[in-house]
């Protein structure tokens, strides 16, 4: 069932979203995910429905920390949505119970951070399901919306919809239907560019795409420890020394299997990781001891954009460098760039790249698609069962 065909006038509707925006002293840097979510908001609106919202914001680990809390987020969803947004203050009590209750057709109640309730991130079942049916008790039916939490066995995101009736929302059936075609007969060539900080991160899905694509791009952070594998020195770069035999693996893999695998050849490293640092080119051969990597050299990117226009289905997760620093913003600049290109679907892979493209001055219409999750579309291009795609039944 579509949300469109899911009956929900008169009804009051608890909504998973994922809110987890940037803040800086108090202020939301990059609202994208506050957009993402407003189609399904709109259309239960326009359906006869009152909605209670639910939703985290970084790890707080179950406690309530004020630097934490969604009230800025109900503010700006007012601004977008141009209505009232009440704020709970709280997760589960009375004074949640009451304002629920008086929600009139229309209305919105935004819940604090979720996750300031222990409950929602335990490893306990039992625990879980006490809050779920707390929740449960607020609303007649539930929708999940919240792409980036769906890979968390949560008690909002997995316990929850089996208390209700339930249909995915707008976003969730997006992202879905995206990495369907990623995953399923996609057109070819289909490239990969990958970066971030840690390999650790993303071995699984490095491993499991290797099979599948015909390109893949290592930039980032983790692309030391690929440089690291070859035997060449990386200075003081970072490195996950514990899976350098790993990636000698991976390497391996890549020849075995036909993929064409592109790492740079010119890195620009500084003395210390730094906003001011000095940028100095190196060739990937000869990087100083005492420097570090930050940004992948011209000549890569270059390369690695030749690649991804070569492409008609690219998926792209994690920047090139350490693109907050101006100095090192020119190789994520350019993949992101040439991502525009692309004659068939682009999808940029959430968190740290959507941050970036829009940060560089990337209109989000430029792209194929932009993920809200970027930890989600990982592991579900990793074949993983995401758990809250399971409880909507997807």
């Amino acid at each position: 069932m579509s949300l469109q065909n899911f009956d929900v006038a008169g009804k009051r509707v608890f909504l998973r979203c994922d809110l987890n925006v940037p803040l800086k002293n108090g202020e939301i840097t990059d609202d994208g995910r506050i957009r993402a979510s407003l189609p399904t908001i709109k259309t239960l609106i326009a359906n006869g429905a009152s909605i209670v919202i639910a939703a985290h914001l970084g790890r707080p680990k179950g406690e309530a920390k004020p630097e934490l809390s969604l009230a800025p987020v109900a503010k700006r969803l007012s601004e977008l949505l141009g209505a009232p947004v009440q704020f709970a203050g709280a997760v589960t009590g009375s004074d949640v119970t009451s304002k629920a209750a008086a929600l009139k057709a229309g209305e919105i109640l935004l819940l604090e951070n979720i996750r300031f309730s222990a409950a929602e991130t335990s490893k306990d079942e039992t625990e879980r399901q006490v809050l779920a049916k707390e929740l449960a008790a607020l609303a007649d039916a539930y929708v999940g919306d919240g792409f980036g939490a769906v890979h968390r066995k949560h008690a909002s995101v997995f316990d929850l919809p089996k208390l209700l009736p339930h249909v995915a929302g707008t976003l969730v059936a997006a992202e879905v239907e995206v990495l369907k075609k990623l995953t399923q007969n996609p057109e070819r060539p289909y490239g990969v560019v990958l970066g971030g900080a840690k390999v650790s991160d993303k071995i699984g899905v490095i491993s499991n795409l290797l099979g599948k694509v015909d390109v893949m791009a290592i930039g980032g952070g983790m692309v030391f420890t690929f440089l690291a594998a070859q035997g060449r020195e990386i200075g003081t770069s970072l490195v996950e020394t514990d899976l350098i035999e790993t990636v000698k693996g991976l390497i391996k893999q890549a020849a075995d299997s036909g993929v064409k695998l592109v790492l740079p050849t010119d890195i620009l490293v500084a003395p210390a990781f730094a906003f001011d640092a000095p940028a100095t080119l190196v060739s990937a051969d000869a990087i100083p001891a005492d420097q570090m990597g930050l940004d992948i050299g011209p000549d890569s990117a270059a390369a690695f954009a030749t690649a991804i226009r070569s492409c008609k289905t690219l998926f792209w997760n994690g920047p090139m460098g350490v693109f907050e620093f101006p100095a090192f913003a020119s190789g994520t600049k350019v993949v992101a760039q040439a991502l525009t290109e692309v004659s068939g679907i682009s999808v940029v892979g959430g968190g740290d790249s959507a941050a970036a493209v829009r940060a560089l001055g990337f209109a989000d219409s430029a792209f194929g698609y932009i993920s809200t999750g970027g930890g989600a579309s990982l592991e579900y291009l990793e074949g993983k069962e995401l758990p809250g795609l399971t409880a909507l039944g997807l």
